[in-house]
């Protein structure tokens, strides 16, 4: 590629390491453009955030195309992953140390099967305590690690699909499709509340964002390969 088709807009499919930001994707291949042609500005960035302990599909535009971001934002996405019953953390999921435990004695396999039924549709969730959102002008995630509590307000979201695929107490692991605006961390903890105990987010990876499939996706090293070789392929 050269540099007026990053210019003009491209779309790459990448699969996020664990522990990786999301900006740290976007970085790497901006540094790699601006390095290989020598420029000093090129527009690269990414249709929804992934939280660093979490893994998968990256969509990432660049130049033009970069235009595109909120439509590729607002499609539906999929997500499989773990959540662990009996304890909750301050950022519902393995960022922040266990600050409660409770008893998992009661659940069963119809219990967790029926719980994940209720989910399915149209519903009002309230986002974690540690997230980017802002209150006030200042990242929830700021507030919470100054000890401070603020009112948040719930959003609209829809689950087309929850599917429970493996049940091994404390761990239960899942697929869910949601729309834009959905927290996973948020559906753990609210998952833990239903079944009367305790729930936080223990692995996450995203699998499809509309009807872009993490299969098809590269890894930033394999990314930088492919650009320093010249067969990268657009989406």
């Amino acid at each position: 590629m050269e540099l007026d088709d990053f210019k003009n807009g491209q779309v790459f499919l990448i699969d996020k390491p664990l522990t990786w930001t999301s900006f740290n994707a976007v970085s790497k291949i901006k540094w790699l453009i601006k390095k290989e042609y020598k420029v000093k500005k090129i527009k690269v960035g990414h249709a929804g955030t992934l939280d660093p302990l979490a893994s998968g599909l990256l969509i990432i535009c660049t130049g033009k195309f970069t235009k595109r971001i909120e439509e590729f934002q607002a499609q539906a996405k999929e997500y499989t992953g773990t959540f662990t019953l009996g304890a909750t953390t301050p950022s519902y999921d393995l960022e922040t140390e266990i600050d409660s435990t409770f008893p998992i004695d009661h659940i069963d396999e119809e219990l967790i099967h029926n719980t994940a039924k209720l989910f399915i549709g149209e519903q009002d969730q309230f986002p974690p305590m540690f997230s980017a959102l802002k209150k006030e002008g200042k990242r929830l995630y700021d507030l919470a690690r100054e000890g401070k509590t603020v009112e948040i307000d719930s959003r609209k979201i829809n689950i087309s699909e929850f599917e429970i695929t493996r049940i091994e107490l404390p761990e239960i692991d899942f697929r869910v499709i949601v729309s834009k605006g959905t927290y996973i961390r948020s559906l753990a903890f609210d998952f833990g509340k239903r079944v009367n105990s305790g729930g936080h987010l223990s692995a996450l990876r995203r699998t499809k964002i509309g009807e872009f499939d993490v299969d098809n996706a590269i890894t930033p090293e394999e990314f930088e390969a492919r650009f320093k070789d010249n067969t990268l392929l657009s989406e």
